[in-house]
């Protein structure tokens, strides 16, 4: 009888001895990637939309790398590695900054930006080298390992269809701007950002402005200011995170709290930021250009940047035309969201940073009083100087004690022990700006000197001692509603030899943009016409700018400027 027929292997067994013949190391070099994206995605994103997101911004870099490359493995590696240096960026950004990484950021990616990190991580180029050293290696031995070939056109297809439904998600679900300030979701957030980014360059560029418009400047004649009477010297301090902590229920405040915040004739006024807690450049930008960074949208974050060789327009230069000399002083390297860049645009002459002055780490406000009065003093004769100076001792975080050795028989009020600090590092300022106003009258007798202060943005816990029933998330919809008591400081203005001139345009509150036109004013400046329209806003508006109906005049302002040449390439 003949034999039953050889079945053959079966189907099970022909995979795994395809499988065998593979080997392990092979397959693990494929998927290894997949299961670490996972369990990162587990690890930083919080819910099923921003987890699409990340599965959808994975599959988008995954079949990006195999249209180039065909090999699923190394495809996979490098796809991991850049997640990885996303999130551990977007961590290294929100311990600075209070903000994870977003698509804008790699928009503005430029050679200050890279200096910068450079210079304030020394190491980092070392661990950019180190890396790099075992990565390539690495990315050799995938190549050699990976045993499959994927053909390029369906990767592309694939790649596409993911872009398609990212877009698609984030167009029906769009990211609030607020989830920004969230320590996670740094994938997902990238990607989306990315999304409304594009959108929003394509509609309107990096700066909001009103259609073409028939209106004029007249632009400023060099010879047309004449002041009525004495130009007095003017300086204006950049007052880190202060405002008046009283407006929040419960704090204990030491005795003779409050009194900085007042001015030459007894009141108090209020300065209305456009930042909150972290970002100083905003109020920068409106103090030293007189306009508003609302108008940049989703790129406000940058604005400093963007307006740098832009943005021809502000107080120095206003000031400049009517023989001021101008100068900064400024607590950080220069480089710093292009800071040095930026100022110059606007007008600063003599710019001096952190190195320049020699600053070592954060230094007390005594260290720039000192620094200014040293440099006031190698001016020329009988010319006014305009001095910016931007302190930076009551900067976050206040969980440690700032120089312990200044103001040793202070006694806290009895509050957390961060809001305690804060109150200390506040009074430091009080003591120490009236150490620099005697010292103004001491160097310089007779000298007519016109001083303005304001507080930059609020503390980074203010929102929650000021709204202790809101959540992070009804925080963060107050804070992009631009809720007013969210984002309101103080301004202040003394006077050294000098009597401040009455005007309309010194308001009781006023928004960040318009402080430029307020110290005109209460120097006896002539208003160049810019700010002569700028005026008129304020005036129709009551001291509101950007808010002002609907934003509608200050993208009118944008325009004539634009068309005056004083802002261009935006």
């Amino acid at each position: 009888m003949a034999s039953a027929p050889n079945p053959g292997p079966s189907a099970a067994t022909a995979v795994l001895a395809s499988v065998a013949a593979l080997g392990i190391w092979r397959l693990l070099a494929v998927a290894a990637p997949h299961l670490a994206a996972l369990a990162l995605m587990y690890k930083t994103e919080s819910d099923f939309g921003s987890r699409l997101s990340f599965v959808l911004a994975w599959g988008i870099l995954n079949f990006f790398w195999i249209t180039l490359l065909r090999r699923p493995a190394l495809s996979g590696a490098l796809s991991l590695t850049l997640v990885v240096v996303l999130v551990l960026l977007s961590r290294l950004k929100h311990d600075v900054v209070q903000m994870t990484v977003n698509f804008i950021d790699l928009m503005m990616i430029d050679r200050d930006t890279v200096a910068f990190l450079f210079t304030i991580f020394p190491n980092l180029r070392w661990s950019v080298i180190g890396a790099g050293l075992v990565t390539l290696p690495l990315m050799y031995a995938l190549w050699w390992l990976d045993p499959f070939r994927i053909r390029r056109l369906p990767a592309f297809a694939c790649k596409l269809a993911c872009l398609a439904a990212l877009v698609g998600y984030s167009v029906s679900h769009p990211d609030e701007a607020w989830r920004g300030y969230y320590d996670d979701g740094y994938l997902s957030k990238f990607f989306r950002s990315g999304v409304t980014a594009v959108s929003d360059f394509v509609q309107y560029g990096f700066m909001e402005s009103a259609g073409a418009t028939s209106e004029r400047l007249n632009m400023p004649l060099v010879d047309a200011c004449h002041p009525a009477g004495r130009r007095p010297n003017i300086i204006m301090i950049h007052d880190e995170s202060s405002f008046d902590i009283r407006a929040a229920q419960g704090i204990k405040v030491p005795p003779g709290y409050g009194g900085h915040f007042k001015s030459y004739d007894g009141k108090e006024r209020t300065f209305l930021a456009e930042s909150n807690g972290g970002p100083s450049w905003f109020t920068e930008y409106n103090v030293l250009a007189g306009l508003s960074s609302r108008s940049f949208g989703r790129f406000a974050y940058f604005v400093t940047r963007l307006a740098s060789g832009r943005v021809e327009r502000g107080l120095p230069l206003a000031l400049r035309r009517c023989g001021y000399d101008t100068m900064s002083l400024y607590p950080a390297f220069g480089a710093f969201m292009s800071a040095r860049s930026f100022q110059l645009t606007t007008g600063i002459e003599r710019f001096y940073d952190a190195k320049d002055l020699g600053a070592r780490d954060v230094e007390p406000d005594s260290f720039f009083y000192d620094k200014a009065l040293q440099l006031m003093g190698e001016r020329p004769p009988n010319k006014p100087l305009f001095t910016f100076i931007y302190l930076g001792a009551n900067h976050f975080p206040w969980e440690t004690r700032f120089r312990p050795d200044l103001m040793p028989n202070w006694r806290a009020p009895g509050n957390t022990p961060a809001i305690d600090e804060y109150l200390r590092r506040q009074a430091m300022s009080a003591e120490q700006y009236k150490t620099f106003v005697a010292g103004l009258k001491k160097t310089f007798p007779g000298e007519p000197f016109l001083i303005v202060r304001y507080g930059d943005h609020q503390p980074e816990f203010a929102p929650q001692i000021l709204e202790p029933g809101l959540d992070e998330g009804g925080i963060g919809k107050k804070l992009d509603a631009y809720d007013p008591r969210l984002y309101a400081t103080y301004y202040a203005i003394d006077a050294v030899n000098f009597e401040p001139v009455k005007s309309k345009a010194v308001m009781d509150t006023i928004d960040g943009a318009y402080l430029p036109l307020v110290i005109q004013e209460a120097a006896g400046i002539p208003l160049e016409p810019s700010f002569a329209e700028q005026k008129e806003i304020m005036l129709r508006c009551n001291g509101v700018f950007y808010g002002c109906n609907g934003g509608t005049e200050a993208r009118r302002l944008n325009r004539l400027l634009i068309d005056a040449g004083m802002i261009h390439g935006l």
